[in-house]
């Protein structure tokens, strides 16, 4: 097999990045190809567009035999955008798909014998974001605003995103039209009842921002703040460290799991929120947190933490982001919690210094980013000696890794489920518990 080959290839699996994959058996050669946008089941007519010494990737020319998890994608940016990855499968198919994933994750990475799990869908498939970030492309006649294309920095021009909330696009086309210097992204946030901050990420400050923030608020009542973000730094990073109020309040206020919660610009929020009310209640389910010390590094505003504190004896929190951790102070005022409390700094540090202090938690809560948990928070966690560890994870991969490491110092992994948090992507979320 050569680049540029057309051959006949069925489909057998998928990739946790919602590739499709097979094995092409020519000669002596077993190759495993993957092919974007295929299903199992499909056997397809397939273009070599580059070729290693044992996988290649291909494009479909031409789908021979659908496969039964087939349908219709109900978008017209599906395939050109990099927002979604099975528009072109069943939710069911899509569902199985991922919880396969995390299964092989397990199973080949952490070397667990996983055998079958739960997994819980989304109550939502469409329109389940409450934020979006969409890049603006400055041009002679104007400007226009998008997703980018799957790996690359080109700018999809988007109209009607099945991911986000409809009256989105209504704002990003009137804002757009505002014609702002230096404008770089369209940053949103909105609550379950409806109020939107609106961000404006540009390299530096120009006073037509302030003039716009108050044509924005007048025409849409719904946004209840505009910010400007400034990133002036030339990386993939989108928003910068300094945010200038232009109208309205600093931040929004939410509710999840019977919890008020404020939200700033900066600070991580899980995009679905009912769907992260069903993961917190699992939480709760393999903590068993009744009269406990928990400790809850990467607590961001302290989501996971408030959805424990009126069961825990104690709640101790740890974030990085300097916003994250102000914010999950106020949410702890806000509900009038005296046994939460938040931390600043690098997980691994506060770890160490907490166990340096002789902090003895009773359960651990982990929700790091998909890099996962480092060395150091890891040996940390082994020395405070929990009873039981509780693992939340955007990246079934890592999470595996840990686990293994976990294994391999005094603990079992004890209870693992999956939860899709963002539908038709190919990103899913597990929970792991793991015990002494």
């Amino acid at each position: 097999m050569k680049k540029n080959d057309n051959i006949t290839l069925s489909i057998t699996g998928l990739t946790s990045e919602g590739m499709g994959l097979g094995r092409y058996t020519e000669n002596d050669s077993n190759i495993v190809i993957f092919v974007p946008f295929s299903a199992v089941g499909d056997v397809l007519d397939i273009h070599i567009v580059k070729l290693h010494k044992n996988y290649a990737y291909g494009k479909i020319n031409r789908i021979i035999t659908p496969s039964p998890d087939r349908i219709e994608a109900d978008c017209p940016h599906f395939m050109k955008c990099g927002g979604c990855d099975y528009r072109h499968i069943t939710y069911d198919a899509e569902i199985a798909a991922k919880k396969q994933i995390v299964i092989d994750a397990f199973s080949r990475i952490g070397g667990f014998d996983i055998g079958d799990i739960e997994i819980e869908p989304s109550l939502n498939e469409n329109h389940y974001r409450n934020k979006a970030q969409l890049p603006v492309e400055i041009t002679s006649d104007g400007a226009f605003y998008g997703f980018y294309a799957k790996n690359s920095h080109r700018i999809i021009r988007i109209s009607d995103c099945k991911l986000q909330p409809t009256e989105f696009d209504l704002y990003c086309n009137f804002a757009v039209k505002l014609k702002l210097p230096g404008i770089r992204h369209f940053y949103l946030r909105k609550t379950r009842n409806g109020d939107v901050m609106f961000c404006f990420v540009a390299d530096r400050f120009y006073t037509e921002y302030k003039n716009a923030a108050e044509i924005i608020t007048q025409k849409f009542p719904a946004i209840k703040s505009v910010i400007l973000n400034i990133n002036p730094d030339n990386t993939n990073v989108i928003l910068g460290k300094k945010n200038r109020t232009l109208c309205g309040a600093d931040f929004l206020v939410d509710y999840i799991c019977g919890k008020t919660v404020k939200i700033s610009p900066n600070s991580f929020y899980q995009v679905n929120t009912p769907a992260a009310e069903k993961l917190y209640e699992k939480v709760a389910e393999y903590a068993e947190p009744d009269g406990k010390t928990v400790l809850d590094l990467y607590c961001g505003i302290g989501t996971i933490g408030l959805s424990l504190a009126d069961r825990a004896l104690k709640v101790v929190g740890a974030e990085i982001v300097p916003e994250a951790v102000k914010n999950c102070e106020e949410n702890i005022r806000l509900n009038n919690l005296t046994n939460m409390s938040a931390h600043g700094g690098d997980a691994g540090e506060i770890a160490a210094r907490f166990e340096r202090e002789g902090l003895k938690p009773d359960i651990i809560i982990t929700d790091p980013p998909r890099k996962g948990c480092d060395n150091k928070t890891l040996d940390s966690i082994v020395k405070m000696n929990p009873e039981r560890i509780v693992m939340v994870s955007c990246n079934p991969a890592t999470a595996a890794r840990d686990c293994k490491f976990l294994c391999e110092h005094g603990y079992s992994l004890k209870k693992l489920s999956a939860h899709d948090m963002f539908p038709r992507t190919a990103n899913v979320e597990c929970i792991v518990l793991m015990q002494k």
